[in-house]
């Protein structure tokens, strides 16, 4: 039997910035950021608006140097963590295992889709939009909606489609769920092989994890500072007014993610008996770490960690779940993109009928799959949201201004719910004692 080294092995640097107190840096740095931001916007008159663009370029740097970092190490990090996640499983396992992970990750999906549309159905975010004349348009950038008839006939296709005919390209484009699809494959193809076959490659799975777990802990070496730059750069750009101008619509969001984590809480403890502060005690770290760097792939390798130590997930449920989870379990994303996708056409007076309800659903299933665990993919994918609906994507704009307030809190959401994916299936498939021993 292949034995797997235990994950905080790979984590040291990683622990000792969370013992070095890296949440409060954050905050400082987050605190910080915003004031600098604030002094630094052409509205305060203290310097010249091309002056604080350069400037807001700089205070970009460690933030973009921080992400590509993390981006450059993202589909061998999943890939290995999948891989030898798939192989600690019995084929036996694997198969049920997987089914039911599917089954759950599409029900917490839809669940928040619901209550991203029922809180925009009933708070209407977008009416005072449109009462001041709504968002620009402009009959170029008027999207048609996609023919019902015609989804469901290209359904077939769809589904074919998800199998990557070329795995390298879709490492090269960033499809993710091809990626995901490639790997579980691999996985399983490995189970089959004897162990004396199998042994180098999934040692070799492992030294490219550890690698990767690294290159990670170096990454966040420059999270404070690059929650600074990001935070400083955003509001020297767009100032203060905007987000009192659509505070209400960033409200109605939040709302709608508290009320999703609140969901979560109930999951875990009707599922697993553990009382909810506890849990949120526990998993305080990544979440804090998610809503500083909005990158739920960034946050993976303490998930993990927190996983592994304070949930006491086993790790053939730890690494086959949070890697998968944090590329195609957007509940956050889903709820946004469906609030978001309601606020726009209230704001644009687009009255929506029951089957384009029904339709956004399934649209935003789909694309809440298929999005990129990194700042701004929300964004990159509900163009598609709002052209299937029918909805012009000139209010988007308005959008990209506040998205990386949003995503902080959405990819917090995110993080949140892998970790209760992976606390409630440790329940019925883990090799050790569940989150009842939550420290």
């Amino acid at each position: 039997m292949i034995t797997f080294r235990p994950l905080q092995n790979l984590t040291i640097h990683l622990e000792r910035l969370i013992k070095g107190r890296l949440w409060l840096k954050v905050i400082v740095g987050l605190v910080l950021g915003a004031g600098v931001g604030i002094l630094l916007n052409p509205s305060t008159g203290l310097i010249s608006e091309a002056a604080s663009a350069r400037l807001a370029e700089w205070f970009d740097l460690p933030g973009q140097v921080f992400m590509r970092l993390v981006q450059m190490i993202m589909i061998p990090l999943i890939f290995t963590s999948i891989l030898t996640g798939i192989v600690s499983n019995t084929s036996e396992n694997l198969k049920s295992f997987g089914l039911w992970l599917l089954i759950y990750f599409v029900f917490t999906t839809t669940v928040a889709i619901l209550i991203g549309v029922i809180v925009t159905l009933v708070m209407k975010p977008g009416q005072y939009i449109y009462s001041l004349g709504g968002f620009p348009n402009s009959n170029e950038n008027l999207a048609e909606p996609i023919d019902q008839t015609n989804l469901i006939e290209n359904i077939p296709n769809a589904i074919s489609n998800l199998i990557p005919n070329n795995p390298l390209e879709s490492i090269l484009m960033g499809e993710m769920l091809g990626v995901v699809i490639f790997t579980i494959l691999i996985g399983v193809a490995v189970t089959q092989l004897t162990e004396k076959t199998a042994t180098p490659i999934i040692r070799f799975s492992e030294a490219i994890q550890k690698i990767c777990m690294i290159v990670v802990s170096w990454a966040m070496i420059l999270v404070p500072y690059a929650v600074f730059g990001l935070m400083a750069a955003l509001l020297s750009r767009t100032g203060i007014g905007i987000f009192l101008g659509l505070g209400y619509y960033m409200a109605v969001v939040i709302i709608g993610l508290f009320l999703l984590v609140v969901f979560y809480l109930i999951l875990v403890l009707t599922v697993t008996k553990t009382s909810p502060i506890k849990f949120l005690r526990a998993i305080s770290a990544p979440q804090l770490l998610a809503f500083s760097t909005a990158s739920s792939a960034a946050v993976m390798p303490l998930s993990m960690k927190t996983a592994d130590e304070k949930l006491g997930v086993a790790p053939n449920i730890r690494d086959f779940v949070i890697p998968i989870g944090a590329t195609i379990n957007m509940d956050g994303t889903a709820l946004f993109q469906c609030v978001t996708t309601l606020f726009m056409a209230q704001a644009y007076g687009i009255e929506l009928s029951v089957a384009n309800l029904i339709l956004i659903t399934f649209t935003v299933v789909a694309a809440s799959i298929g999005t990129p665990a990194i700042p701004g993919g929300g964004v990159i994918i509900l163009a598609s949201v709002l052209q299937s609906a029918g909805i012009p994507v000139d209010g988007l704009i308005v959008i990209i201004g506040i998205d990386r307030i949003l995503g902080m809190f959405r990819t917090s959401v995110n993080v949140t719910g892998d970790l209760t994916a992976s606390v409630i299936f440790n329940k019925f498939y883990g090799e050790k004692p569940s989150v009842a021993t939550v420290k």
